[in-house]
């Protein structure tokens, strides 16, 4: 794309940010008529079973108040055992998935709706125990379906299933009759013996609502917090099923991502999050950002559990209801814990990239060269630096022209899919919006809805733009970007720090992000598997792994062996804040990281320039 059209999409974009500006303003002038959601057909006979925050009571939902619950009355016992583990006693007649299922229930019972309150959890599947009571009959039948035959795992609330449960992006908008077709990926769940136990609470309309939402907040759900520390952020759309594992309230979870917002929330709430490439798995019924780049992975506690969720969600052959999964079934697998390698990273040539993912966070920074410094005691060829190139081009992409062109057509053939529901069309949650505004816009407002309703979809020249929007993109992620340092050095991948330190949850003001390095494979459609790498005050920071298209195995193998080397996952107290003042700090001396930090980043690499960090994590 020449110069000049990359300009013109620039001015594009700038014209539709004028564009929303002005039809806020106007719509302020309009008296909105609120109405009791509770009188809307809509919702009447729904049956809903939502759990969690401050619109559960509109629902028709009894809501305990939040009450300090003694943390010896939940049980412990299971928490942090991997998948195979749980597996392997339940082979052994130990357990039972129907104890299991209880096991989680009442840590959420204690832990998520009250106590602390995570509140991650925006609805328990009514069936979940009936479900693990035919699963322990299954297998005392001696039929074992797989190594989740029994598990309980959790799925983000934009993805359907067909049940008494509802799957409504966390927004009002969408209560009202469930889907009446399971998603691929919840199908392929349930053939493969995992107990849906539930659905997590996420950014509502996976953070693709406002230009100045708080992360994990959701009309019907309300806030997510982070079990390290509860006044602080679990970051990206995602944020309740990166919350929930790291919590020990399911053994695994499901989340989407379109840029960020599975490796975001992994990163912050301290679990490995896989983002597997564009076609992987299915994206058929979920709620969708972009084609383009929206996909569903797992959230586990260690690299195997995320591994063993992956292999049973990915689409080894085509599926009809998503065209992307129509290509390159050679590449996928079934299993993708035959990767698994405690010594992945000996001999493997690792990447280090610096310029533009550094330099922005000195703790941050401090942990990463401690993490550089495992790889290469674990036998790692390490190139240090191994750029992202034309990094500065990909955070200044028509990324976000694409996504907003997308979202308008995409969300209205899915809307199409749904029956019973308040709304059929973009425009109709936008009114549904204003008309609910004392539920859905108390904090804050739906700029990006605006900005993608207003953008016209049928119009030839902005197809044209989009077209090439499209195109740059997935040249600048991808074959100037990840697959040029790849091909440069003959990396097996390429790492980078995942993201900052999870903030204070503010309300008010939004999300405070500083930096974040999904964009270049966000943008190309390619994998990410983010890893605990260490803490810093407490919290948890992640490393993440990049990769070319469908090179998860190799992904897979690098970061086993880098979880296998450093053992950083850290188990949440679920504190209501840092103990800051008892010098409590997590992961070596604040002041030594910070001065080693300034002292091997600055002066090498420079200061960073602070427009490339991501405004959202989709």
């Amino acid at each position: 794309m020449s110069s000049q059209n990359l300009s013109d999409l620039r001015r594009r974009v700038e014209d539709l940010f004028e564009s929303a500006h002005s039809l806020v303003q106007k719509r302020k002038t309009i008296e909105i008529g609120r109405r009791n959601f509770l009188k809307m057909g809509a919702v009447a006979g729904a049956g809903v079973s939502v759990l969690s925050g401050g619109a559960a009571s509109l629902l028709g939902v009894a809501t305990p108040a939040r009450a300090q619950t003694d943390a010896s009355a939940a049980p412990s016992n299971f928490n942090e055992l991997t998948i195979a583990q749980l597996q392997a006693m339940m082979g052994s007649g130990g357990l039972t998935s129907l104890h299991l299922v209880d096991y989680y229930l009442t840590r959420i019972k204690n832990f998520d709706r009250s106590g602390p309150g995570v509140n991650a959890i925006i609805e328990i599947n009514p069936d979940a125990r009936a479900i693990a009571k035919q699963l322990d009959q299954e297998r005392n039948s001696g039929h074992v379906r797989g190594p989740l035959h029994g598990i309980p795992i959790l799925l983000k609330a934009n993805i359907d299933t067909a049940d008494r449960m509802q799957t409504t992006a966390g927004s009002l908008a969408l209560v009202g009759t469930p889907p009446t077709m399971d998603s691929t990926v919840a199908a392929k769940l349930r053939a493969v013996g995992a107990v849906i136990m539930g659905k997590t609470n996420l950014s509502e309309w996976a953070n693709f609502r406002s230009l100045f939402s708080s992360s994990g907040w959701s009309g019907i759900g309300g806030q997510s917090n982070n079990p390290y520390a509860i006044d602080r952020n679990p970051c990206g759309s995602s944020s309740g099923s990166g919350a929930a594992v790291s919590a020990n309230f399911a053994a695994g979870a499901l989340g989407t991502e379109t840029d960020g917002s599975i490796v975001c929330p992994a990163n912050t709430n301290g679990v490995v999050g896989i983002k597997p490439t564009v076609g992987l798995t299915s994206r058929a019924g979920v709620v969708p950002i972009s084609h383009n780049q929206d996909t569903v992975g797992p959230h586990g506690r260690t690299v195997a559990d995320a591994a063993v969720v992956l292999g049973a969600i990915a689409s080894a052959s085509p599926d009809p209801r998503d065209p992307a999964t129509a290509v390159h079934r050679d590449k996928v697998f079934s299993d993708y814990t035959q990767f698994l390698d405690p010594n992945g990273l000996s001999g493997a040539r690792i990447g280090i990239a610096r310029s533009g993912v550094t330099g922005f966070s000195p703790k941050v920074d401090a942990v990463y060269e401690q993490a550089v410094e495992a790889m290469k005691n674990a036998g790692a060829v390490v190139i240090d630096p191994a750029d992202i190139p034309d990094l500065s081009a990909i955070n200044s992409s028509p990324e976000f022209f694409v996504l907003l062109f997308d979202f308008k057509k995409d969300l209205n053939a899915y809307l199409a899919t749904r029956v019973g529901v308040p709304i059929q069309s973009l425009a109709d949650a936008i009114r549904f919006n204003e008309a609910h505004a004392d539920q859905e816009l108390r904090y804050f407002g739906q700029e990006i809805f605006l900005l993608s309703q207003a953008i016209d979809v049928n119009d030839p020249a902005t197809i044209q733009q989009y077209q090439q929007a499209v195109a740059l993109d997935k040249q600048l992620g991808g074959a100037q970007g990840i697959d040029a340092v790849l091909e440069k050095y003959n990396l097996d991948a390429v790492v980078a720090p995942t993201d900052e330190p999870a903030w204070t949850t503010d309300l008010i003001n939004g999300d405070h992000f500083i930096f974040g390095t999904s964009s270049p494979c966000a943008i190309a459609g390619y994998p990410i598997i983010n890893v605990p790498m260490g803490t810093t005050y407490g919290v948890p920071l992640g490393i993440s792994f990049m990769g070319t298209a469908y090179s998860e195995p190799t992904l897979i193998k690098v970061a086993s062996g880098f979880e296998a080397a450093t053992m950083a996952r850290v188990e949440p107290q679920l504190l209501g804040k840092l103990p800051f003042d008892s010098g409590f700090c997590g992961g070596g001396s604040a002041a030594q990281s910070t001065a080693a930090a300034m002292k091997s980043s600055v002066p090498q690499h420079g200061m960073p320039d602070v427009r490339m960090a991501r405004a959202r994590r989709l």
